[in-house]
């Protein structure tokens, strides 16, 4: 009985033994082996979305890119999640994410770094991409509020917003169905919400060219940011005001209280310091893009006419070009007219040698002449007019006039120092006034050696203009940007920029040729040549 006993014991043991072994050692190992086929599962449908594909350049993980160049969006902060994993790097840095596509297919750049989201959306017109197998990161992204007297409000209401999306599973669905399941073809914003607008309007500055996120349709703006946006509005009554900029303007936009609200911000300490940054309302992994090995089925001409079709066709974006081109020229024929008119009253006031008006003008010259055009604007739209409403279009061509004016200034000076004192001399003893001898002496013989540097001057100009997009002026530039971030093919877009350019600088160099001969004194007919005061009997 007693063997019977301590039999069923070391039964009952063993058992026990078994047991507690399933229930701890056991479980650590499922689970080591569940994590390993997720990270498997994963792994295969990177495989699956590469198509199988190699990569050219034999870069198939992130320990491949040491020594490598990178490219990556100005801004984002991406490169610094990836920093402590790579060695000997170049990080390259592009104003938009389709540059970096056009940077890799020409070896500029060995890989990018970009959002997963923001692959799929470039992926879908470049088959050509692949991307990494590893992940490069999560980042987590927030919405800036602007630095003026809404700012608490807003704030709150936005902090308010973003919670209560979370907790409906509304940012889940948004999410879901502009990144997740993002079509080009179809993805847009349904029903537009209606506001009431009775708390004013607010001013929201977003990049405008990055699918599925912010980007322009044939009806305007688009987007996961700009539903969420246009969501928060009809909430809170406001009436909503879209501005489309470079994403590295959006910030400094933001801190100098000019716009409202800025979207798509990274979250991160630094910035947190100097800005008032919302919970995150969407969180993306990063990854590394490569380009793969690839064989399209479409021949040369094909693949011509349809690359043409969808930048110039397809959703009128041809419409584009031409609201492009029109303030563009809008914001040029301004500052030329003003810029002219300001530089001649500047030397009509310092040509006596006037002090004072000599002292202004001089430095207003040093200071322009000494800052690149993009940092004089950027000076003027986000810290001179900050806070103020005034339309970007304006500042630039305030800004515009003052750069012009300091040259007309210049070959007003230059052009009558030219003409001999005695041609002054010699209207005075004729019995001209000091005004009659500038405007009917001096001014038609020095014109002949101004305007060939004006009509230098006037090209120059247009070609500055180009800039302006740093400020959220859709100018003919962006509006090609705006295009290539939509159709990722640069070819057609960047061809029909420069020859819009060269179509209006054509149009007023010839206007200012025609100028320059009207005033070619020797060009006036003999009614015209003066001949002295004639002394009435």
């Amino acid at each position: 009985m007693k063997k019977n006993i301590n039999k069923t014991f070391a039964l009952l043991l063993a058992l026990a033994i078994v047991l507690g072994l399933a229930l701890t050692t056991p479980a650590a190992a499922f689970a080591t082996q569940t994590v390993g086929a997720t990270q498997a599962d994963e792994q295969a449908e990177v495989q699956k979305e590469n198509g199988g594909m190699e990569s050219k350049n034999g870069i198939s993980k992130i320990s491949d890119l040491n020594g490598k160049t990178i490219g990556v969006q100005t801004g984002v902060l991406y490169e610094d999640e990836i920093k402590d994993e790579i060695e000997g790097e170049t990080w390259e840095y592009y104003k938009m994410p389709n540059d970096m596509i056009a940077a890799l297919e020409a070896n500029k750049v060995d890989a990018y770094l970009i959002e997963e989201v923001g692959f799929y959306a470039q992926r879908y017109e470049h088959p050509e991409l692949m991307r990494l197998e590893e992940k490069a990161g999560q980042s987590e992204f927030a919405v800036i509020i602007g630095n003026n007297e809404k700012q608490d409000t807003l704030f709150r209401q936005m902090q308010e917003f973003i919670k209560e999306g979370k907790s409906s599973g509304w940012l889940d669905q948004l999410y879901d169905y502009w990144v997740k399941n993002w079509d080009p073809n179809t993805c847009k914003i349904e029903n537009v919400p209606t506001t009431t607008g009775e708390n004013g309007k607010v001013i929201i500055a977003i990049e405008g060219g990055y699918e599925p996120f912010s980007f322009e349709t044939a009806n305007g703006v688009s987007g996961y940011d700009v539903e969420f946006m246009m969501n928060f509005c009809a909430k809170y009554g406001y009436q909503w005001d879209f501005w489309t900029m470079e994403f590295d303007s959006i910030a400094p936009g933001a801190i100098s209280g000019k716009y409202d609200f800025g979207m798509n911000i990274v979250v991160d300490e630094e910035r947190a310091e100097d800005s008032v940054l919302t919970d995150w309302y969407y969180v993306c992994d990063l990854v590394f893009v490569v380009e793969g090995e690839y064989e399209s089925d479409m021949g040369f001409f094909e693949r011509m006419a349809y690359n043409f079709n969808k930048t110039f066709i397809r959703e009128d974006r041809w419409k584009l070009f031409a609201e492009g081109m029109g303030r563009t020229m809008l914001i040029t024929v301004l500052s030329i007219v003003f810029g002219t008119v300001l530089g001649f009253a500047a030397y009509m006031a310092c040509r006596h040698g006037n002090k004072v008006a000599n002292g202004i003008t001089g430095v207003i010259n040093w200071i322009i002449e000494g800052i690149p055009t993009v940092v004089f604007l950027m000076i003027l739209a986000f810290v001179i007019f900050g806070k103020s409403t005034l339309n970007a279009t304006w500042i630039s061509i305030i800004g515009f006039t003052f750069i012009f004016g300091c040259g007309m200034f210049g070959m007003l000076k230059v052009g009558c120092d030219a003409i001999p004192k005695g041609q002054f001399e010699a209207s005075t003893a004729l019995g001209y006034s000091d005004s009659q001898s500038f405007f009917k002496i001096i001014l038609p013989q020095a014109a002949k050696h101004f305007l060939p540097i004006y009509k230098s001057n006037v090209v120059s100009l247009i070609k500055e203009t180009s800039v302006v997009g740093y400020i959220a002026v859709r100018d003919l530039t962006k509006m090609g940007d705006l295009v290539r971030s939509r159709t990722y093919l640069a070819f057609f877009a960047l061809i029909a920029v420069a020859i819009l350019y060269f179509v209006m600088e054509a149009v007023l160099v010839f206007i200012v040729k025609r100028v320059q001969i009207k005033v070619d004194p020797r060009r006036r007919s003999k009614d015209k040549i003066l001949s002295g005061i004639k002394e009435v009997e």
